[in-house]
């Protein structure tokens, strides 16, 4: 059987017509059982106009993410109907995302041709009711489902009544439907389901009096050109991506022609091209844009072919270079192929080859790492260094659905982790080098500021993850407000610095003699500081004060787990049964299980 991956790379995409053609085979295959599938996400669609193509594209598409998506198309203008009740197809569907598409001319109506027939106050009325209609709705999807969902915002009119003058106008036309699209903004920020996609920026960008076809309007009610459509179901294709937890950690970036223009090794210090010159600003332009996603934090690190003499100088010295070394966690800058450098580097990082993003400007070296590192996300880079930023801007690798404060810090920790290396390689013993680090770990119960990061832990942690359970924010808030669980965190700081909410524990006390631990798992940064035996203490510890006798484990394998294969063992708990699917283990809390006694811990 073919993966949905392989079938895409297949096929040859270069109309409407070919998305429909390859989303129809795809289905096909799937009903015949003929595919490998990795993951699978359900989307449903609900729209005010006609949706012809939409379902076989996202079908298409996804399959170049290795993913297949159920798509459920709403009944034909229903879609009030299908959310406000509960029984419908829509919620039988079970879906992971909801996305709302209806246009200006649909929820306008009369007022889209003829608004001043209102008066002002009417005007501002129609607003406020607009607005909670569609505001209205999500709150009902989120009552009963905790799929995410995408309201398309409202097409602001090229067209007023009034023409040149509509901007005299107190309260204007087209700043009415401006103040729609306000509204859902700032109410839908505070709503964690909910996201707003900007349609009207997307109209603006193809150019709004492109993107409808008039006559097709009329006949079948198609808003949106057919040519239109694979790039808007681009657009959704991202936040599938972010559900199905594929969002990649780290770049990888070569320096000649990629970060500056020329060759170090021939033009020297002085012959490169970077800075505010025609030639430079491209590059310069593109260091910036990759310096604000690592602010964001997304890794960096550098694969060059180079004297390392000669490249280091630019980066640490150049007046120009914003990218300097401390951006960087992990630098190759040899001779070495870029496979064998490639490989080197995610062990350094500590990431799976699945996490990484290849930039090179070199196409031979990009076709290598393409064959023999098929996991590796590989970049075409445009031969026309003035199209380096848009490439970047385009990539949908990056895209979370929430960005935690750890995600933000995340290129300081990995440099911090760099000087714990450091210091263990002159320490003589592990548990010396681990004492020297002068490590405190918080424990906390969930609370709204830690559920983000924790259902991110749940969704994107492999390594040391027994259960690989994933989790939305809904799921754990869910499980911290039921009396049947508890969802504890642990935070580590050491000399070098803060690491962040890395570990976390779902625990299942519906048995009041016997607790289950549901989902147990560490962030691979903080691995081989015996955190986590910090946070089996203080589950043991608290299942014993509330008198629960036995403690059970579940260690399910997966494709990446091994490193967390043997922690119960190890810990002292007792296997009693074993499948090829889970094994079970049990602690008996009348046994003693001490903290490390070189941690300091605190629980708040």
């Amino acid at each position: 059987m073919k993966t949905l991956l392989e079938i895409f790379k297949d096929s040859s995409i270069n109309s409407f017509t070919d998305y429909i053609s390859l989303g129809k085979k795809i289905e096909q295959e799937k009903i015949a059982n003929q595919l490998d599938i990795n993951k699978t996400i359900n989307v449903a669609i609900l729209s005010s106009s006609t949706l012809n193509g939409m379902k076989e594209v996202l079908i298409a598409q996804s399959s170049s993410f290795d993913i297949f998506v159920n798509v459920y198309i709403g009944e034909y203008g229903q879609y009030a109907q299908e959310i406000l009740n509960s029984d419908s197809n829509l919620f039988s569907f079970n879906p992971d995302i909801v996305i709302i598409n209806i246009d200006t001319k649909a929820i306008a109506g009369e007022y889209y041709y003829t608004p001043y027939k209102k008066k002002e106050k009417a005007r501002k009325a129609w607003v406020k009711e607009t607005a909670n209609f569609l505001l209205d709705l999500t709150s009902q999807i989120c009552a009963k489902s905790s799929a995410k969902i995408l309201l398309h915002n409202l097409e602001v009119p090229t067209y007023s009544p009034l023409g040149i003058v509509e901007n005299k106008e107190m309260y204007g036309y087209i700043e009415s439907i401006e103040d729609v699209n306000r509204i859902l903004r700032e109410k839908c920020k505070s709503k964690n389901q909910v996201y707003i996609y900007d349609y009207n920026a997307f109209c603006s960008q193809l150019g709004k009096a492109n993107v409808l076809d008039s006559k097709m309007y009329y006949m079948a009610d198609l808003k949106l050109k057919t040519q239109f459509i694979p790039t808007l179901c681009g657009d959704y294709t991202k936040y599938i991506q972010a559900i199905a937890s594929l969002t990649r950690k780290c770049i990888v970036l070569d320096l000649d022609n990629t970060l500056w223009g020329g060759t170090v090794g021939e033009s020297g210090f002085e012959g490169i091209h970077l800075g505010p010159t025609p030639e430079g600003r491209p590059f310069l332009d593109f260091q910036k844009y990759l310096y604000a996603l690592y602010d964001r934090g997304v890794i960096l690190a550098i694969n060059s072919k180079n004297n390392e003499e000669e490249a280091m100088e630019v980066i640490q010295n150049h007046p120009h270079m914003i990218l300097r070394k401390k951006c960087f966690s992990a630098i190759r800058i040899n001779w070495d192929d870029k496979v064998k450098n490639i490989k080197s580097l995610a062990e350094e990082i500590n990431i799976g080859l699945d996490s990484l993003v290849f930039i090179d400007d070199d196409p031979m070296n990009r076709e290598m790492v393409q064959k023999f590192l098929p996991d590796v996300a590989v970049i075409d880079l445009p031969k026309d260094s003035s199209m380096y930023v848009d490439t970047l801007i385009n990539m949908s690798y990056f895209d979370s659905l929430r960005i935690t404060t750890e995600d933000k810090l995340k290129g300081k920790m990995y440099q911090a982790e760099k000087e714990r290396s450091n210091l263990s390689k002159t320490t003589l013993n592990l548990t010396d080098y681990l004492r020297s680090l002068n490590i405190i770990i918080y424990i906390k119960e969930a609370n709204k500021n830690t559920i983000p990061r924790i259902s991110q832990l749940t969704q994107k942690t492999n390594q040391f993850n027994l259960t690989t359970k994933r989790y939305t924010e809904e799921d754990i808030i869910k499980f911290s407000k039921s009396n049947d669980f508890r969802v504890i965190s642990i935070r580590l700081i050491d000399k070098f610095g803060d690491s962040g909410l890395t570990g976390v524990a779902v625990i299942d006390k519906k048995n009041t003699n016997k607790w289950r631990i549901d989902t147990f798992l560490l962030s691979c940064r903080i691995l081989g500081r015996r955190a986590e035996e910090v946070l089996l203490a203080y589950i043991i510890k608290e299942a014993k004060m509330k008198g629960v006798r036995y403690v059970y484990g579940h260690y399910i394998d997966s494709l990446k787990n091994a490193p967390a294969k043997n922690f119960y063992g190890d810990n002292g708990f007792k296997k009693i049964d074993s499948s090829d699917e889970m094994e079970v283990w049990k602690y008996d809390t009348k046994k003693e299980y001490s903290y490390p006694d070189f941690i300091n811990y605190k629980i708040s």
